[in-house]
């Protein structure tokens, strides 16, 4: 597949191939959802915890007898059904991990990557050049590429400037290509990546991934 390498100022300056292996495969919307839920699972903190009746500190003197008053019948105050009891059935610490198959996790990558690519939403460009930190240069710079909602900026290797350039950008965050995920891809309208990027990503998940490679995001 063919697609072409922007400057910082939008314009296109060569065409480049990129692997069908990662930027061509059909979506599989089972696999993207079950990584997806997956990584939200394991996520959570699992730490929500509620006292039962049994745990509430209180009397477990009855309130009133139990004939003659008038009222329903109660028991101690530590009753679920009243203010300042036990709860029933509530949470308590869990673990919420879920475990996914290597294969799954990358294929989903793969998924949501050519499915970016496939509507149009995946830019290249060849390279950010910031001598400084400008947050108004990396607006020109997106503006140019014709970004104008979300983004999720890729670099090959963490890049300060382009970090700190586009860190006060509503809707629009980096990441290193070594920990991209697809939950970071698809809660962004257009996925900006380096060609350095691509590459990279085209050797971490592509056909040819060695033994002992190194698979973060996944």
């Amino acid at each position: 597949m063919q697609v072409p390498v922007y400057n910082q100022t939008g314009e296109e300056v060569r065409k480049i191939e990129i692997s069908d292996d990662i930027f061509g495969v059909p979506f599989n919307e089972a696999v993207v959802h079950q990584v997806m839920v997956g990584m939200q699972a394991n996520a959570r903190q699992g730490t929500a915890s509620t006292k039962t009746r049994g745990e509430v500190v209180g009397s477990t003197r009855k309130l009133y007898r139990q004939k003659g008053t008038g009222n329903a019948r109660a028991g101690s105050k530590k009753s679920p059904t009243r203010r300042g009891g036990g709860v029933t059935f509530g949470p308590k610490p869990r673990d919420y991990r879920q475990a996914t198959p290597k294969k799954i996790r990358r294929l989903a990558l793969k998924c949501v990557l050519s499915s970016k690519a496939g509507e149009g939403d995946l830019k290249i460009i060849d390279s950010f050049d910031f001598a400084e930190p400008k947050t108004k240069k990396m607006i020109e710079a997106l503006t140019a590429l014709g970004i104008e909602s979300s983004a999720l900026i890729v670099t090959q290797q963490p890049e300060e400037n382009v970090i700190k350039s586009a860190r006060n950008i509503p809707d629009v965050i980096t990441t290193p290509a070594s920990v991209l995920n697809i939950l970071d891809i698809m809660s962004h309208k257009t996925l900006l990546m380096t060609e350095a990027a691509v590459r990279t990503a085209e050797k971490l998940w592509g056909n040819g991934l060695k033994q002992g490679g190194t698979d973060a995001s996944v």
